[in-house]
């Protein structure tokens, strides 16, 4: 099953106004696009005619999409300027890298978007393993920190958990 969608863009003018009553709904009707999640391999994601039927394909378009979401919270997470760059240097290092967060995102929800529940799943786990991972405290060493929130390189209290160590 596809989800298609097809906008139509009608002229009008205030004189022509015609209410949307059920004729009107009906004349609508006649489009077969979908907005609700469905479930199977027979989908495309991203890229027209990909993954297609292959079960194979699809099993791969699952962990693109995972890798992705993985990548989206990694970009998130790291800071390759370190103290006493140049600033301008700086600035544009950090303006690549959310450049680039920010595309694989869109990325990430355009997938998300072929309502495909495989699709869905496999890009919340992504994002969530990625936090895990490279957010959360689950796997770091402690830094010395006094307490949750704190940062006492940074002699500062926060209600966020630390993303340095």
């Amino acid at each position: 099953m596809y989800v298609q969608f097809q906008i139509t863009m009608e002229t009008s003018s205030h004189n022509d106004f015609k209410p949307y009553n059920a004729a009107t709904r009906a004349a609508h009707s006649q489009h077969k696009g979908m907005m609700t999640f469905f479930w199977g391999h027979k989908t495309e994601i991203l890229f027209p005619g990909w993954p297609g039927n292959d079960s194979g394909m699809y099993a791969l378009a699952l962990i693109f999409v995972f890798a992705l979401a993985v990548l989206v919270e990694w970009l998130s997470y790291c800071n390759p300027v370190k103290p006493g760059t140049n600033s301008v240097t700086a600035g544009l290092v950090k303006t690549a890298i959310y450049t680039l967060r920010s595309g694989l995102a869109y990325m990430v929800m355009l997938a998300v978007m072929s309502f495909n529940g495989g699709v869905f799943l496999v890009a919340v786990a992504g994002h969530a393993v990625g936090y895990v991972i490279f957010r959360s405290r689950a796997f770091k060493k402690s830094c010395g920190s006094s307490g949750p929130g704190s940062d006492r390189r940074a002699g500062t209290q926060t209600n966020l958990p630390s993303t340095k160590c």
